[in-house]
């Protein structure tokens, strides 16, 4: 039968399987109520492609493998399977482990979502796919979270993923794709569709009734025509809901069978359309598999090969909703049965349908369930199969235990609220409660909302917890601290760490408790370099970043705050080790403080890259805050190097995701970028009004850390407004603290600052110290910094050759790095000498944008191109156009000379 109607959809989808063929893929959701003719529209659009033209991957998952682990991704893509081997590696590994064909670790979650890109793509390498995924509303949650990650990535490969869904049960990953919904059809197009199935029969009559009943939606036409009031719309205007008629008219139609088959056609609703294990259910409960012949002869099913296929899905639900409880327990017992030492997932699911009381010997199956999903980070299906655990538990305290549990897999599936009520029912906020459940909840309320409230619950899991979970809680606690910029917290934190430190004997608890509390000592104030170092010797020593991933972060964190060129080299190296092998949920944070650690260097190409991809990163996870904290870094460097427009659009972003979570931290972070922006701009007025209420904030706050401080610049600032005396005083008030920081950084800058203010006769001395203490840093930016303010004195004090060498060192490190504006600036000054300095032009890696970047950085270091897509979730096609768009920037044609580019420009 021709689609009737459809001519726009029929359209919209041809498009995108013309694109696919010609090399650019995409992707496109369908929705609809239930026989709107969602899979009709696919199954047309499908046969009207050329034989041989493309390769298509289609799976229709049945209801009952909902709760089944990645069983809609192993139909999906069981065709490329044998193409697994090709792929990356670490993300072979992943989906084998995934689809169990492979044992190992529990990869992250998106780690199956970036490797079924990398699959589909290899596939993709020998002819245009086509992706379908049907009924998507049942497909179990990790294979819809799998196929919408990499939905999201085929731009550039020649495939096309069609999804189609009920309206109202789309899962939460697929909203946000492109969409189109059928609705009913026209009045002309229903009327032909009656005339072309009944003619002018009984069953055609009453159409205009039959179509006001059904909104034209086809099934509904063609399955109430000629039922007892079909035309009727409920009266006075009332509607019906039209999937409850439809199954009301479907269990009539099984009324019309016998019996046994009846109960045949339940058995096969339930084995998932298995036949073989149809009949051998049936045998268990005595009735006959030949029911099936009666069941198809009426239409309802077709039997083919080894699977039974219902007409339409809502005849599948009617064969088991109207079958009797009793019944239905018994053949899920049957199932079960049959099932053992076969398909432990699918035993244990059947047995608890089977289970009517609490029965520790189901409970125990349905928690190893659990565990075995967890494994795959299937981790919504373990969630549920550990609260159906709980609720079987007959012991209260492995109740309370698997409740816990199932809240975790939520929490790392995704699934926030459903994570916060379980929390809710085992421990409510107001009545007892484990260190387990409160650091859970305290951790969503980090990530997903607030800080604040975070904070307090870390403090309540420490009160907790034994010693070595103490630390470590405390240490999480300490960095909550810090994102608020709350000193009086600081201070409480700080000092429980310190009283908890010395009961600790886990050597990951006692490096991260060493972290956290000399970090904080930097914070508050205290020369902490002795117990930094230490804390950076024993993370070293003791800390594996993919085993004890809550210490990743202080890998970066410590030597970020010694601020010296030495400390960290190796924990630096360990992190770049270790980055391609870290899930994609934890890549937003690693990337940041690796950004942050980079824009200290001369490698700004590379750290706006890292800013890039965490926020990228952090938007598609869903982290907000990680996402508002990679923004606030971005526009820190963005100040830096000129780029005054993206500077002011991250830094206003950022700082509206910040205030949304409290996170003080980066407020101020962005309010420091608009100031140094507006200090560089030579808008000496706004830069002294916006860093000063940035020192005052601090002040207020009592933050006792001069390196967030912005003392060095308010006094050139104020300085340049004709403020002599407030730049002075600040100068005099920066260099006391920096004095007891006592960390080379710190008293570079007090030194810059004090030789700005200092009188003719002084101000090379301070010069020449803060030179001597740059040496012992790895920031070259405030190093040039100190050379132009050296030779702007030089140049004022009428030592105009002097004043040159100064100004030229300055000049080479900002054009190396890429700060444009402060270049200009010290042209200018270096003009200003009486030497002629011809403009720089942008080229090199600084004309690529930072994804660009990434993908040259990668394939540079020798990388594949899978390698590289792998490393950055997105496919090979992806890269390839990526590199493309760079060999033309930098006029180069092969990766010996992307290299050499990318190594001369250092």
């Amino acid at each position: 039968m021709t689609l009737l109607g459809r001519a726009a959809e029929q359209e919209t989808v041809s498009r995108l399987l013309a694109s696919a063929r010609l090399g650019s893929g995409g992707v496109l959701t369908i929705i609809g109520e239930p026989g709107v003719g969602k899979t009709s529209l696919l199954t047309e659009a499908l046969a009207g492609v050329p034989p041989g033209d493309v390769r298509v991957l289609r799976v229709t998952p049945a209801e009952a493998e909902g709760n089944l682990p990645f069983a809609a991704l192993h139909a999906l893509v069981l065709p490329a399977l044998p193409l697994l081997d090709d792929i990356p590696a670490p993300q072979a590994a992943a989906l084998g482990t995934a689809l169990s064909l492979r044992h190992g670790g529990g990869p992250d979650r998106f780690a199956i979502g970036a490797a079924t890109l990398s699959l589909l793509s290899r596939y993709a390498d020998d002819g245009p796919v086509v992706v379908v995924l049907d009924d998507v509303q049942w497909a179990d949650q990790p294979s819809v979270d799998a196929v919408a990650f990499a939905a999201r990535r085929v731009r550039n490969d020649p495939i096309a993923i069609l999804i189609a869904g009920r309206s109202a049960e789309v899962p939460e990953p697929v909203r946000g794709l492109p969409t189109i919904e059928l609705g009913g059809l026209s009045p002309e197009a229903a009327a032909q569709l009656l005339d072309e199935a009944f003619g002018s029969s009984d069953r055609r009559r009453d159409a205009d009734g039959l179509y006001r009943s059904t909104g034209g939606n086809p099934l509904a036409l063609l399955e109430l025509a000629g039922e007892p009031n079909a035309g009727d719309d409920g009266g006075a205007g009332l509607p019906r809901t039209l999937p409850d008629r439809l199954q009301r008219t479907f269990a009539r139609r099984l009324e019309a069978l016998t019996p046994d088959e009846r109960t045949v056609a339940m058995v096969a609703a339930m084995a998932g359309d298995d036949l073989r294990l149809t009949r051998a259910a049936c045998g268990r409960l005595g009735v006959d598999p030949a029911g099936l012949d009666g069941a198809a002869g009426a239409g309802l099913i077709a039997v083919d090969g080894g699977h039974v296929t219902f007409r339409h899905p809502l005849l599948r639900a009617a064969a088991y909703g109207s079958a009797r409880p009793e019944l239905r327990r018994r053949a899920h017992l049957a199932l079960a049965d049959e099932l053992a030492g076969v398909d432990a997932d699918r035993h244990a699911w059947h047995l608890a349908a089977a289970t009517t009381h609490l029965d520790e010997s189901v409970a125990a199956l349905l928690a190893e369930l659990g565990h075995r999903a967890g494994v795959r980070t299937a981790f919504t299906v373990a969630s549920t199969a550990f609260e159906r655990a709980a609720r079987l538990s007959p012991n209260p305290g492995d109740s309370h235990d698997r409740l816990i549990a199932a809240a975790h897999a939520a929490w790392a599936g995704g699934q926030r609220v459903r994570a916060l009520a379980l929390l809710d029912e085992v421990e409510p906020p107001s009545g007892p409660a484990t260190a387990t459940g409160t650091e859970l909840r305290a951790t969503i309320a980090v990530r997903s909302g607030s800080a604040r409230e975070g904070l307090g619950l870390l403090e309540r899991a420490a009160d907790l917890a034994d010693p070595d979970q103490r630390v470590l809680i405390l240490a999480e606690a300490w960095h909550a601290c810090m994102y608020l910029a709350d000193t009086g917290a600081m201070r409480r934190i700080d000092a429980r760490l310190a009283a908890a430190l010395p009961f600790a004997t886990d050597p990951v608890a006692r490096a991260v408790g060493l972290a956290a509390s000399g970090t904080a000592g930097v914070l508050l104030g205290r020369d902490s370099t002795v117990l930094l170092r230490d804390a950076v010797s024993q993370l070293a020593d003791h800390v594996d970043p993919l085993a004890h991933p809550a210490a990743l972060p202080w890998l970066l964190l410590a030597p970020l705050f010694l601020r010296d060129a030495d400390g960290g080299g190796e924990l630096r190296t360990l992190v770049d080790r270790v980055r391609a092998r870290v899930g994609v949920g934890a890549l937003p944070n690693l990337l940041f403080h690796v950004a942050r650690d980079q824009a200290t260097t001369n490698a700004w190409d590379r750290a706006a890259a890292n800013y890039d991809e965490a926020a990228r990163l952090a938007r598609e996870t869903g982290q907000g805050g990680e996402l508002a904290m990679s923004l606030a870094g971005l526009a820190c460097l963005e100040a830096r190097s000129g780029r005054a427009g993206q500077c002011r659009e991250h830094a206003a972003d950022a700082l509206a995701r910040c205030q949304e979570r409290s996170i003080r931290f980066g407020e101020i972070w962005c309010e420091l970028a608009v100031g140094e922006l507006a200090l560089s701009e030579g808008r000496s007025a706004e830069a002294v009004q916006r860093l000063g209420a940035v020192a005052a904030r601090l002040d207020d706050d009592q933050v006792g850390d001069p390196d967030l401080h912005p003392g060095p610049d308010l006094v050139d600032a104020l300085l340049r407004t004709g403020d002599a005396g407030a730049a002075a005083e600040l100068a005099g008030a920066f260099a006391a603290a920096a004095t007891v920081n006592g960390r080379p950084w710190t008293l570079a800058r007090a030194d810059r600052a004090l030789g700005l203010i200092a009188a003719e006769d002084d101000f090379e001395a301070h010069f020449a110290s803060a030179l001597a203490h740059h040496r012992h840093t790895r920031d070259e930016f405030e190093t040039a910094r100190t050379h132009l303010a050296y030779g702007m004195r030089l140049r004022r004090a009428g030592r105009r050759v002097d004043a040159r060498a100064s100004l030229r060192a300055a000049l080479a490190s900002f054009d190396e790095l890429g700060a444009r504006i402060w270049a200009a600036n010290t042209r200018t000054e270096l003009e200003a000498t009486g030497e002629h300095v011809p403009p720089r032009e942008a080229a090199g890696p600084g004309a690529l944008t930072p994804q660009e970047l990434q993908v040259c950085l990668l394939l540079a270091e020798g990388r594949t191109t899978r390698e590289a897509a792998a490393a950055l979730f997105l496919s090979p096609k992806t890269i390839e156009y990526h590199l493309r768009k760079a060999y033309t920037k930098l006029a180069i044609h092969s990766r010996d000379e992307l290299a050499t580019a990318l190594r001369d420009a250092g």
